[in-house]
């Protein structure tokens, strides 16, 4: 059996990329019952840009109400919040101890902002000893990861190299990367990929009216309405595929190349899918929102059992440190 962990950023509401990219591929892995499944909720890493604690429990919620309204199963996943487990800060110390500064200033999370240094903070700079304590607590074998993430991962390998030659012993477990190499690229509502950077997302859980206004925001060409139109260059279809049934599909695209079909009847119909098909999920969302008691529930399952794992690979290290 091998133990997959998967770390989540905790930004707001997740949107349709991040559901059709990460969230729903990601409770797929979770039904794999080779796999034991960690995810977690990266509410310590959202402190280096965030300071607002109110804004970050809103989003903790939204993140979580997200994943649990897609199917996540607690009782066979250990889904918490990594701020739950402060183990993880103190093993992060530790590996920090072990870390060499030019690792960490060649890490593309700070090198990307280091051309404005007034703007790093040490949180920042020391963001990958996090991440990698994120992983070598739970001793995971596989993490999930795309071509872009690859540094931060090769960066724990070391580290927890480092750490284990160091001290004589093999403590900490070397995790592997699992790159999916088919990763689902969405477009945003300007044809860029899907972005709370870019502001160009499709929130799903909006209220239907206005993610009506949502929909219709996305840029489509000037093609007169009784003309044929290319699905394959439409951002438009392009998003619809990604959503719709083959048969709907296939159904969207006689009617873009026969003509007298406008762009904003495809918006309707966009629309009506979303609605349609992620009818149970918004409601789902709306009612754990509307009651984060059940949240807490959730998190606290998962929390338990995470905890209890970290104590286990801690005091082994406190023990070889001299701590214990």
């Amino acid at each position: 059996m091998s133990r997959v962990l998967t770390g989540i950023q905790s930004s707001g509401i997740p949107h349709l990329g991040n559901i059709l990219g990460a969230i729903i591929p990601a409770i797929r892995l979770t039904q794999d019952h080779q796999n034991e499944s960690f995810i977690f909720i990266a509410d310590f890493h959202s402190l280096t840009s965030l300071k607002d604690g109110e804004a970050r429990k809103r989003n903790v919620y939204a993140t979580a109400a997200t994943w649990l309204a897609f199917g996540l199963d607690v009782d066979k996943t250990i889904f918490y919040r990594q701020s739950r487990i402060p183990e993880v800060a103190e093993l992060t110390w530790y590996l920090s101890c072990f870390t060499p500064y030019p690792m960490l200033a060649n890490s593309t999370s700070f090198k990307d902002k280091s051309d404005k240094l007034a703007d790093v903070n040490a949180g920042l700079f020391t963001y990958p000893v996090l991440m990698a304590a994120d992983i070598l607590l739970y001793q995971a074998d596989l993490v999930p990861v795309g071509k872009d993430q690859l540094q931060h991962l090769e960066m724990t390998r070391d580290i927890a190299n480092a750490f284990n030659h160091r001290m004589g012993a093999e403590i900490l477990v070397l995790p592997e990367a699992k790159i999916s190499e088919d990763v689902m690229i969405v477009p945003g509502t300007d044809g860029q990929k899907m972005s709370k950077t870019y502001n160009n997302f499709i929130d799903i859980f909006l209220p239907e009216k206005e993610l009506k206004k949502n929909v219709n925001k996305i840029i489509t060409d000037s093609t007169p309405l009784e003309a044929p139109k290319n699905p394959e260059t439409c951002n438009l279809f392009k998003l619809y595929k990604l959503v719709a049934e083959p048969d709907q599909v296939a159904e969207m695209r006689e009617k873009y190349l026969a003509g007298n079909y406008g762009y904003g009847h495809a918006k309707k119909e966009f629309l009506d899918l979303l609605l349609e098909k992620y009818g149970k999920m918004r409601a789902t969302y709306d009612h754990l929102m509307a009651n984060p008691e059940i949240i807490e529930e959730k998190l606290s399952i998962g929390e338990s059992k995470a905890k209890l794992i970290a104590n286990t690979v801690l005091d082994e290290i406190r023990v070889i440190l001299g701590y214990r």
